[in-house]
């Protein structure tokens, strides 16, 4: 079992999926046990109730606008939720988005 498990939120997936990869990538050359993996924003109240609830949520840039709705829901459930930084998202920097996730998780 993992020690901690990322949620990646977006619209429909496609560019987060090749975020989970290299957000993976930066997890295992740092030694770490993480389980990661991104999910519609439409299928995250299922995700917030189901067994697999994540330590994290991270909102995609461009799904941005979502975020005070989707605040609601992590806060309730004591869940951190922030949107990624939209330059490393856009550059695909793992190491970069990995941190984010690890500083999210620590507050």
């Amino acid at each position: 079992m993992a020690d901690k498990t990322i949620m990646l939120a977006c619209a429909a997936g496609t560019s987060t999926s090749l975020m989970v990869q290299k957000i993976q990538e930066a997890a295992k050359a740092a030694g770490k046990d993480y389980e990661i993996f991104a999910k519609s924003t439409a299928d995250l109240e299922q995700q917030l109730n189901s067994d697999k609830v994540p330590d994290a949520v991270l909102l995609g840039p461009q799904v941005s606008y979502l975020k005070d709705d989707i605040k609601k829901k992590t806060d309730a459930k004591g869940i951190p939720m922030d949107v990624m930084p939209m330059m490393d998202y856009g550059m695909m920097n793992g190491e970069n988005i990995l941190k984010f996730a690890e500083d999210l998780m620590e507050k």
